[in-house]
């Protein structure tokens, strides 16, 4: 075996363990603290009214362009709901940021 495939399988191994980690921590966490966790159903249950809306919105057209890569009208119509869920999300937190600067400065 070769030393740079040494080093691979130690990465992959401790990107796995990251990985692990990276779920079952927080979710230790979580049962500890209801009150948290509840907040991140709030949050989870946001996205998900917020990306169905945008799923509805999306378009499922493919171009000539995009055909060649493989891109069926699924792929395009979830790429779509993403990208205006996004979008929501980088205007709602924009307005946030400016609200929260109008209300600091007139305290």
């Amino acid at each position: 075996m070769d030393t740079i495939d040494i080093v691979l399988y130690v990465a992959y191994v401790l990107v796995m363990i990251a990985a692990g980690a990276a779920i079952v921590l927080p979710l230790i966490n979580a049962l500890s603290n209801p009150k948290g966790l509840m907040r991140s159903l709030v949050g989870v249950g946001v996205f998900a009214v917020v990306f169905g809306g945008a799923y509805a919105l999306a378009g499922n057209e493919v171009t000539a362009a995009y055909a060649k890569f493989n891109v069926t009208p699924e792929i395009s119509q979830m790429v779509g709901a993403f990208l205006k869920t996004s979008y929501v999300f980088l205007v709602g937190a924009f307005v946030l940021a400016v609200i929260t600067e109008f209300t600091k400065v007139f305290k």
